[in-house]
């Protein structure tokens, strides 16, 4: 997972919740849960490995992100891309995306919506990357938060 952190930190281009004692999300060996919402802020803690995934959607299909503050755009895997209602085979892979593991080709696309929480965001840029492991939560929607902060094993996002 770090080599996917380190992978995409180089990108070149450019619901409600449950009730916060029921709100916990499983990622295969890392809880993250959500911590303290209040009106407008959510509280995520790093699973056991230091990452932080987090629930959300993309057009409105369920996707678990990894949060990355070094990729540049949302990342979908074509798995990931499909249920959002985008067909991978229909997308033109002209873009070269420099990451630390090499230039790799990527489609870009905008995602109507893409939510974490009660965040809702819309016209999110977004890439979909043929070989990626993971789908990805990046600054083209992090940048639009009020605000963002990792502190420890805790990721806070306010809007």
């Amino acid at each position: 997972m770090r080599t996917l952190l380190m992978a995409l930190a180089g990108l070149a281009i450019a619901g409600l919740p449950l009730p916060v004692a029921a709100q916990t999300a499983n990622n295969t060996a890392a809880e993250v849960s959500v911590l303290r919402p209040s009106a407008n802020t959510l509280v995520y803690r790093a699973g056991s490995d230091g990452h932080f995934v987090v629930p959300g959607t993309a057009n409105g299909a369920p996707v678990r992100f990894l949060v990355d503050t070094g990729a540049t755009l949302v990342v979908l895997t074509p798995s990931d891309a499909r249920a959002a209602g985008i067909d991978p085979s229909a997308l033109v892979f002209d873009k070269a995306m420099r990451t630390a593991s090499g230039t790799v080709p990527a489609a870009t696309t905008v995602l109507r919506d893409v939510r974490v929480g009660r965040i809702s965001i819309g016209d999110v840029r977004a890439a979909i990357i043929a070989n990626a492991p993971q789908s990805v939560l990046g600054m083209s929607f992090l940048s639009r938060l009020k605000s963002f902060e990792m502190q420890q094993d805790r990721l806070t996002l306010s809007w």
